[in-house]
């Protein structure tokens, strides 16, 4: 019943976008089909989500493991996890290896992979989903706080002299 409810969060829509955006980044001949088959057969190992942590920064992850031993692809896992929490994905966008490794929550692995998709442009590579927004930092002077303080509040409005009596709404409660 559980697992019924976080697969149909699944978008396969978004998850053939993503695997399209790794195949774009990292020119790995993939399938980019978005059912969830064949994303969880592609992305198990880890090993492709490592070389899309490579692609984006050479070098950040110094040794993937080409063995298809448990242990080895879930060190994968791991090591990209790391790598998209450094690149600036959120840690509730990111999953946890056995939702992959396990197939218990691939709609999280699509999040994760939208997130990091979303910061790509930072590594002036393709990037996917929205553009990310801008911190938009106000730095105001003393004397502009200090008129903020002088503001009156009745500019606000007032509600002096506002009552509800005289208001009769339908049949009046007989007792």
């Amino acid at each position: 019943m559980y697992q019924s409810k976080i697969n149909s969060k699944y978008s396969e829509e978004l998850a053939q976008e993503s695997l399209e955006w790794i195949k774009a980044v990292t020119a790995e001949p993939i399938n980019t089909s978005g059912d969830t088959d064949n994303f969880f057969e592609v992305l198990k190992d880890g090993v492709i989500l490592c070389k899309l942590a490579n692609a984006l920064q050479p070098g950040v992850i110094k040794k993937i493991n080409e063995s298809k031993m448990a242990f080895k692809c879930m060190e994968n896992i791991s090591a990209f996890l790391e790598c998209a929490k450094n690149f600036g994905v959120p840690t509730q966008e990111t999953f946890q290896s056995v939702d992959l490794w396990e197939r218990q929550n691939l709609n999280s692995v699509v999040i994760c992979l939208q997130s990091l998709g979303r910061k790509a442009s930072n590594f002036n590579k393709p990037s996917i989903g929205p553009k990310e927004a801008d911190k938009n930092v106000r730095n105001f002077s003393e004397e502009q706080l200090r008129a903020g303080q002088n503001v009156i509040s009745l500019q606000y409005g007032s509600n002096k002299g506002a009552t509800q009596s005289g208001i009769n709404f339908g049949n009046t409660r007989h007792m």
